[in-house]
């Protein structure tokens, strides 16, 4: 990526993984796109998605995720810990190599625009994009909550957004969007239930209330754990180091007669803070080096190359070079794409020909699904490269003790299903890819005949190369119902290709 910018959207759900997954799925529908965290809180019932991307896709990314927020999650039925005033309630663009934060404000303004034209969601810019004073500060805006602000925005001039009328969706609430420097958002989980203690140490330790300088600070109630939490997120870290936010807590929690129980991490956090705390016992629960924002973007970064992007000969040299990715299951992907390519490039000689006239509907509909399949298998190319990286990464966490090797195999086990499942979309799209060129053949110019065969056979060994990645993965798998179905699904694919060949034999 010639310049990464990291985008943080914060969603109001945290209990239901298939909504996040769906989110997560429309933001890496985006060419170039990375997801690097996903972070769910059953108490907090919010969500934190980390992803990269270069200047000009990550707004669209933030889009679409938007879009699919609104569509999923229902703020008239929601409850949780934390503060929120939409379904997407907060999306941060922070500079990260070769963008500057006022790159990040235009990238802010523009998809904050963009929200209320497309999904009808009031926007309000926030920190360095802010319009106003008042609105720099996240909490301010927030104040009231989803159930305060759909009655002020009416009422209030103050409170009219910065995109959009005076009234908020009905259930996806308003969204802030703005840009901001890199943050860490960091919990430290108390030995006590008592939520009082929790917020009376917040009040002390946060920059509004004369405390810490870049600290903001609140006490939740941690049900689900019986626990009471200060959660905090740090806005310079340089200034106000982690390791001091934590003898600072750790101070007050002191006076109240109760302990530190724990801390986390909740989304990633820069290699620099962790160094700056090298000297101190941080009890981070959920510490693992792929949490480092740098391990983890130099990995991505490596792995994924925007392969469907290359030029010609520069993919065929990475595919040629002593590396695991791409491999054969990226390769496929390509396979199919040119498929489905050499199909539209037939169509393009035969629709809207007098000749053809009687089959213009049907062969509309061909092109629809030669668009889509291209898409999907071109998306494909970098998925795939993507996926494998994951289970690399997996097999190279430490297993020194039982713990570490737990940890491994669970991380081994999910990049292995993930691996499994994008060759088998790879399957799907070239199998429909083959079965719109075989159809074409009757209906379409017979001078393009061989490029038309040469899609079909490109077709047919994307989906055979596709299922040799299917199979090959479900051999490491230990989810013994996972195998089965996909097992049964790569059989009724291999039996399909069997028929499809015989027949244009």
């Amino acid at each position: 990526m010639k310049s990464v910018v990291e985008c943080v959207p914060n969603f109001s759900e945290g209990r239901d993984r298939g909504i996040i997954d769906q989110i997560v799925n429309v933001i890496q529908s985006v060419p170039g796109l990375c997801i690097m965290d996903v972070e769910m809180d059953f108490d907090h019932h919010r969500s934190v998605v980390t992803f990269v991307g270069e200047i000009d896709k990550v707004g669209e990314g933030a889009l679409r995720a938007i879009g699919k927020a609104a569509e999923l999650i229902d703020l008239t039925k929601h409850v949780g810990a934390h503060p929120r005033i939409g379904a997407t309630d907060v999306v941060p663009f922070v500079p990260v190599k070769n963008v500057t934060l006022e790159e990040c404000v235009a990238i802010a303004k523009q998809v904050g625009e963009q929200t209320y034209k497309r999904f009808a969601i009031p926007v309000y810019l926030y920190e360095a994009a802010a319009t106003r004073p008042d609105r720099v500060q996240l909490e301010n805006i927030r104040k009231g909550q989803f159930e305060g602000l759909r009655v002020d925005i009416e009422k209030t001039p103050s409170r009219r957004p910065d995109f959009g009328v005076s009234g908020i969706h009905p259930t996806a609430g308003a969204t802030v969007v703005g840009a901001r420097k890199f943050l860490i958002a960091y919990n430290i989980n108390l030995n006590t239930s008592d939520v009082r203690i929790a917020k009376n140490i917040a009040k002390s330790i946060r920059t509004s209330s004369g405390g810490l300088p870049h600290v903001k600070a609140m006490g939740v109630e941690l049900k689900a754990r019986n626990q009471a939490q200060v959660s905090m997120n740090l806005t310079d870290f340089e200034q106000t180091p982690v390791h001091h936010v934590f003898e600072r807590v750790k101070r007050e929690a002191e006076q109240y007669g109760t302990s530190i129980a724990g801390s986390e991490i909740v989304g990633l956090i820069p290699q620099r803070a962790l160094e700056m705390a090298a000297d101190f016992y941080l009890q981070i629960e959920n510490f693992r080096p792929e949490l480092v924002f740098e391990n983890r973007l130099a990995e991505i970064v490596e792995a994924s190359k925007d392969f469907s992007s290359m030029p010609v000969s520069q993919f065929l040299e990475s595919v040629a070079a002593a590396e695991s990715v791409p491999g054969g299951g990226s390769v496929a992907a390509l396979a199919g794409a040119l498929a489905a390519a050499l199909g539209k490039m037939v169509l393009g000689f035969t629709l809207n020909r007098k000749k053809y006239e009687s089959h213009q509907a049907t062969l509309r509909q061909h092109l629809h699904v030669l668009e889509d399949t291209l898409s999907e298998l071109r998306l494909a190319v970098d998925q795939d490269s993507q996926a494998y990286s994951q289970v690399m990464a997996a097999l190279q966490l430490p297993k020194s003790n039982e713990s570490e090797k737990t940890l491994r195999e669970q991380k081994l086990q999910e990049a292995l299903r993930q691996a499994t499942e994008v060759p088998l979309q790879v399957a799907e799209s070239a199998y429909k890819t083959l079965q719109a060129l075989q159809e074409l053949r009757p209906i379409s110019n017979p001078n393009l005949t061989s490029d038309l065969n040469v899609g079909f056979w490109m077709a047919m060994a994307a989906c055979q190369g596709a299922l040799e990645n299917v199979s090959i993965n479900l051999r490491s798998i230990h989810d013994s119902a996972f195998v089965a179905s996909k097992e049964v699904r790569t059989q009724e694919f291999r039996e399909m290709l069997r028929r499809v060949a015989l027949a244009s034999l």
